[in-house]
């Protein structure tokens, strides 16, 4: 008898452990959702060949937003080195940074976290992960299908890094950020650049009532020797550009202050222009 009551006191007690536990992870988050976002696959967008390098759909993961931040929204680009070259690019395309087919749901952490005390500033914010399939930060547009041979999984190479980032971003004017009280377009390395050139293209999407900014984390790449005593840089920029046909995609703010007018050989004097224009209005 005196064991039976023990043991019920035992569970009463660990039930009661649990439930602290669950409420103080609940207090920490600021949410009782701890799963990791879906992956939103915007397959609307296949049919204009806004797409992967392998032909797979765009796609985004998505916290919805809550309490005072509800029409706040921060968009944030995913980073992850480019392909300049055609072989780096089916290499890609088969995997998570080059097709929607291989990739896999990302937690939230840093800017894009739920938890009021790690993220104090956006943590009830709709925050949005925009995955990266392109390989040149968003900006290509190239409208014929390169063929690949001797690849026994790749058979086409779409280089439509622009498209795709217009698409999402309609996807998510229909979501609702076209209501936005505040706007952030935010990224990391390749995409803290994507953020630069997209900076002008993100604020026009808006109302001009909606306050609008972007954020570049470790985005600006110096035009200076590498450890090789070269400009590897550099060279990996003009091939980038060539490839994917970029120019026509960089922002005309930065590109009609260039000269010739127009003329972009690198990325460096493009992203130089950009940056300064960015810095003045952020």
């Amino acid at each position: 008898m005196e064991m039976e009551r023990v043991s019920k006191w035992v569970c009463i007690i660990v039930i009661i452990f649990m439930s602290m536990k669950a409420f103080l992870e609940i207090q920490a988050t600021g949410s009782d959702d701890a799963s990791v976002p879906d992956i939103t696959l915007v397959q609307s967008a296949v049919p204009s060949g806004a797409v992967c390098l392998d032909g797979s759909a765009p796609a985004y993961q998505f916290g919805k937003g809550r309490g005072k931040g509800s029409k706040n929204w921060l968009v944030h680009l995913e980073g992850g080195q480019w392909c300049e070259t055609k072989e780096k690019c089916t290499k890609r395309a088969t995997t998570n940074v080059g097709s929607s087919h291989f990739m896999e749901k990302m937690g939230f952490s840093g800017i894009l976290s739920n938890s009021r005390a790690d993220n104090p500033s956006f943590y009830n914010w709709n925050r949005v992960y925009v995955r990266y399939c392109d390989g040149a930060c968003f900006t290509g547009n190239v409208k014929k299908v390169i063929q690949v041979k001797d690849h026994p999984h790749v058979k086409k190479l779409h280089f439509r890094g622009a498209r795709v980032f217009d698409a999402v971003m309609d996807h998510l004017l229909a979501q609702g950020m076209a209501n936005a009280s505040n706007a952030l377009l935010s990224g990391c390395s390749a995409g803290g650049l994507a953020a630069i050139l997209h900076c002008d293209k993100f604020r026009a999407l808006f109302l001009p009532s909606t306050r609008v900014k972007c954020l570049s984390d470790a985005g600006y790449f110096l035009h200076m020797k590498d450890a090789a005593g070269g400009y590897q840089f550099a060279k990996t920029f003009l091939r980038l550009a060539n490839l994917h046909k970029s120019a026509k995609n960089l922002p005309v703010s930065c590109t009609s202050k260039m000269k010739p007018p127009g003329l972009v050989r690198v990325y460096f004097n493009i992203e130089l222009m950009c940056y300064a224009s960015f810095i003045s209005s952020n």
